[in-house]
């Protein structure tokens, strides 16, 4: 496969997982500004801080009012990470590896971008949405249906795997990274409906409240929360079960290719960070550490399989 075709794939995916997970982020920052009204403002900036924006809002606005997040993150053609923007550049990638896609495949991103250029042509108000953000959720859906329904497992599929799973890993680590000290309750908030709330945010930010609800009973804790996030194979979000799924693509084309590359090396040092690690272990390094290690690892592994490929050419 032509390097530039293996890119656009991985992009593609990569952007349309980003649209979810922003669409997901924006849904968490409104559900906890609801409940927290006195620190509203706080929390919608630590909601850019996940997002990896802050340069880019600080910028254009002065405030961190729900109104300048919501359209940044939405909307605004001047951050490239709204939803509006990747699902422009999905689209275009889309157009770029057209004859790579099925039929079904190429009209789900197809129509995702004309349903959501037409949704976000205006500035979004706080009644209209969470009926936005299940649009963005569900047009994402579909794409990801149409492509598991009806693309062969070749390599084709292996890059449109760990454009996803890359990009998925990297959306879970900083959304805990961020939010779980900003969560962690004070001790006269421990049992309270606002601690609850504030727990069943991070989960619902990532689709994983009614799983973890599942599979633990009792009171959430910090510690059950960040096992299940970061070690549960089992929730396909978590970054075990992404880091497995990106070194079973890694390792696909490495027999696919006949070749052992560098970025299959960088695949299995990542997968072994996580997989090979308990909970105890991760709270002695630090939380905070062992995801930031995890995500400079990611952006190095995501660069490596760009040389390795030649993305580029």
């Amino acid at each position: 496969m032509l390097g530039k075709t293996a890119g656009g794939l991985f992009w593609m995916f990569r952007y349309l997982e980003r649209a979810e997970n922003t669409a997901r982020l924006v849904e968490a920052g409104f559900r906890i500004a609801l409940t927290r009204s006195k620190s509203a403002e706080k929390e919608w900036q630590s909601i850019i801080r996940t997002a990896g924006a802050s340069v880019a809002f600080d910028a254009t606005h002065d405030s961190y009012t729900g109104a300048n997040v919501i359209d940044f993150l939405l909307r605004d053609k001047n951050n490239p990470s709204s939803v509006l923007s990747v699902i422009e550049a999905a689209r275009n990638n889309a157009k770029l590896v057209r004859t790579a896609l099925t039929r079904e495949t190429w009209e789900a991103t197809n129509e995702c971008w004309m349903t959501l250029s037409k949704l976000l042509s205006k500035r979004v108000t706080e009644q209209e949405l969470p009926e936005v953000l299940t649009t963005i959720r569900q047009q994402s859906a579909l794409v990801r249906g149409a492509t598991h329904g009806t693309m062969m497992r070749n390599d084709i599929f292996n890059f449109i795997r760990l454009g996803t799973f890359l990009e998925r890993a990297d959306s879970t680590a900083r959304i805990l990274d961020v939010k779980y000290y900003v969560l962690l309750p004070s001790v006269s908030l421990v049992g309270s409906s606002l601690d609850n709330v504030q727990w069943e945010t991070i989960l619902r930010s990532v689709s994983a409240f009614r799983s973890y609800n599942w599979t633990h009973t009792g009171k959430m804790s910090p510690k059950t929360i960040a096992d299940f996030l970061v070690l549960d194979k089992r929730m396909p979000r978590s970054l075990a079960f992404c880091c497995i799924q990106i070194l079973d693509n890694l390792n696909y084309l490495r027999e696919e290719y006949d070749s052992d590359l560098p970025s299959f090396e960088l695949g299995d040092k990542l997968n072994q960070s996580v997989n090979n690690r308990d909970i105890d272990s991760i709270f002695d390094e630090g939380l905070h550490e062992f995801l930031r290690r995890f995500l400079n690892n990611s952006n190095a592994l995501s660069v490596q399989i760009q040389k390795d490929y030649r993305f580029t050419e």
